[in-house]
C-alpha cells in the first residue's frame, strides 16, 4: 500500500481544484473536476446498485464544490465517491455550529477493503477541521461502518401509523389558533414560504440541519433528479390571525378503493410547526381529508406527543423505519459544548479514548447556573471515560449517559458520575432532523 501527496493548484475559473493526490495501493484518490461530474455520479449509482438509473450530472454540477466531491480511480475508472457540503447544525439552546454534512460515500464491490473511504474520509475531516467545522454528521447506511471512524448515532428517525377509524379525531380542549386559518400553497409559493418558516423553525430544534435553495427546488419540483420519483403533493400552511404563516404540512394521498369504498392512506412528508396550537390545527385539518382512512407520519420527533392528542392513543402504531438516523462526530470539542446549554449546573470530567488527537483526551465540561458551559481539557481524574463515537451520540443529547452506561459503552470511574452527568447534558427536547441528505 502507498500513500503520496502532490502539490500544485488548478485554475478555479476553469472549473479545476486545488490538486491533491493520494494513492493507495496503486488507486489514486483525490477532488474531481467539475467536468468529471458525469463520471463520478454514473460510479455513484453504480455503487448505490443502480445502474438502471439515467444520469443526474446536470443536478450534481450544481451541487459541485471546489474540493468537496472526491473519487478513487483505477485505472481512468472511478471505483469509488465521496461528497461534503456545510451546513448549520442547531444544536440545544438555539445556537448552530457548522457542520462538515458527509454524504455520497460508495466503493465499487470490485475495489471493497483497501483503505479507500478510510482515505477519503480522514482527508475530509482534516480539511473540515481546517475550514472550522465544530462537527460532522452522515447518515449511515450499514450501522457498523462509522464506528470506526469517531461517528456515533446522534438522532433518531420516528413515524407513526394512525388508524383514524380507531381514533375517532383528536381530543376535546386542546390548544386552538382563534382567527387561524389553514391555505394550499403552489409550489412555487411552497419554495418562499417553506424556506421563511423552516429557517424559524429549526433554531428551536435541535439536530436540525439548515435548508438551502436546491433543497427546496428538489422538493418542489424546480428541479429533477433522475431515480428519485417525484410526484406534486399537497402544501398546506397555517396562518394565524395576522395572516403570518405557523406552520406547514406537506403530504400526498393515494387513491385506493376497497370495491366502493375509499380506502386511502395520507403520508406526511413535512411537517413544521411553530407552537402547539398551529400543531393541533394541522393535525385536525389532516385528520379530517376525505376519503381517507389511515395518516402515516414518516418520521417526526422522536418525543412530539402526537398520540397523546388522540382520542385512542392506540391508535397510533410504529412506522417501520423507526431506527437510528444522524450520526456525528465531534471535530473541535471545545467549539462544540461551548456552544449549546445544558440542563444543570456542574462539574463532568470525560476521558475520551480514540485515535484522534484533538479530540482523544481529558476535557472538563462546566455549566453554570444559567446553563451555559464551557469546555477545556484538564489532567483532572476522569468521571467517565468513553469513546469518540459515544461522545457523537452524547452531544445532541440524543441519548442518556446511564443508558450507554448500562450497555458498556460509557465506563463510570466515579460512582454517581453518570447520573450526575445526565442532569448537565439533558435536553427539554430530544435532537432530530426530519431531512436526508
Amino acid at each position: 500500500m502507498g500513500n503520496e501527496a502532490n502539490g500544485g493548484t488548478r485554475d478555479p475559473g476553469s472549473g479545476r481544484v486545488e490538486e491533491w493526490t493520494d494513492t493507495v495501493g496503486g488507486i489514486e484518490i483525490r477532488p474531481i473536476a467539475e467536468d468529471e461530474v458525469e463520471d463520478w455520479d454514473r460510479a455513484l449509482v453504480l455503487g448505490f446498485l443502480r445502474p438502471h438509473v439515467e444520469s443526474a450530472a446536470d443536478y450534481r454540477r450544481q451541487q459541485w464544490e471546489p474540493g468537496r466531491m472526491l473519487a478513487a480511480v483505477a485505472e481512468g475508472r472511478f471505483v469509488a465517491t465521496y461528497r461534503s457540503f456545510d451546513v448549520e447544525l442547531t444544536v440545544p439552546g438555539g445556537a448552530v455550529v457548522q457542520a462538515d454534512a458527509i454524504t455520497a460515500v460508495t466503493v465499487s464491490a470490485t475495489h471493497r477493503r483497501r483503505g479507500l473511504l478510510s482515505r477519503m474520509m480522514t482527508r475530509d475531516l482534516a480539511a473540515a477541521r481546517e475550514r472550522g467545522a465544530a462537527v460532522a454528521v452522515l447518515i449511515a447506511a450499514e450501522y457498523n461502518i462509522y464506528g470506526r471512524f469517531g461517528f456515533g448515532p446522534a438522532t433518531r428517525g420516528h413515524g407513526w401509523n394512525v388508524d383514524l377509524q380507531r381514533t375517532r379525531g383528536l381530543r376535546e380542549g386542546l390548544p386552538t389558533v382563534p382567527g387561524g386559518r389553514v391555505d394550499f400553497l403552489t409550489m412555487d409559493e411552497l419554495r418562499k414560504v417553506g424556506a421563511e418558516l423552516h429557517d424559524r423553525w429549526r433554531l428551536a430544534q435541535p439536530g436540525a440541519l439548515a435548508r438551502d435553495e436546491l433543497w427546496w427546488k428538489r422538493h418542489t419540483g424546480a428541479v429533477s433528479v433522475p431515480g428519485f420519483d417525484w410526484k406534486e403533493p399537497f402544501a398546506a400552511a397555517h396562518r394565524d390571525a395576522e395572516g403570518n404563516v405557523t406552520g406547514l404540512a406537506v403530504y400526498r394521498v393515494d387513491d385506493t378503493w376497497d370495491g366502493s369504498y375509499p380506502n386511502c392512506t395520507l403520508t406526511v412528508v413535512d411537517f413544521l410547526a411553530l407552537d402547539r396550537g398551529t400543531a393541533a390545527e394541522l393535525w385536525r385539518f389532516l385528520f379530517s381529508v376525505d376519503w381517507v382512512r389511515k395518516v402515516v407520519i414518516e418520521n417526526i420527533g422522536p418525543d412530539d406527543p402526537l398520540p397523546l392528542l388522540l382520542q385512542d392513543p392506540r391508535a397510533a402504531t410504529p412506522y417501520v423505519d423507526n431506527a437510528d438516523f444522524t450520526w456525528l462526530r465531534v471535530l473541535d470539542v471545545e467549539a462544540a459544548f461551548n456552544a449549546r446549554t445544558y440542563g444543570a449546573p456542574g462539574r463532568v470530567v470525560l476521558e475520551v479514548e480514540g485515535n484522534d488527537g484533538h479530540v482523544a483526551g481529558r476535557w472538563a465540561v462546566e455549566v453554570a447556573a444559567d446553563g451555559t458551559g464551557r469546555c477545556t481539557r484538564t489532567t483532572d481524574e476522569a468521571d467517565l471515560a468513553l469513546s469518540e463515537s459515544v461522545l457523537g451520540s452524547l452531544y445532541l443529547g440524543g441519548e442518556t449517559v446511564p443508558r450507554l452506561a448500562a450497555a458498556g459503552l460509557v465506563t463510570e470511574v466515579r460512582p454517581g458520575a453518570a447520573a450526575a452527568a445526565d442532569l448537565l447534558l439533558r435536553t427539554p427536547l430530544s435532537a432530530w432532523t426530519p431531512d436526508n441528505f
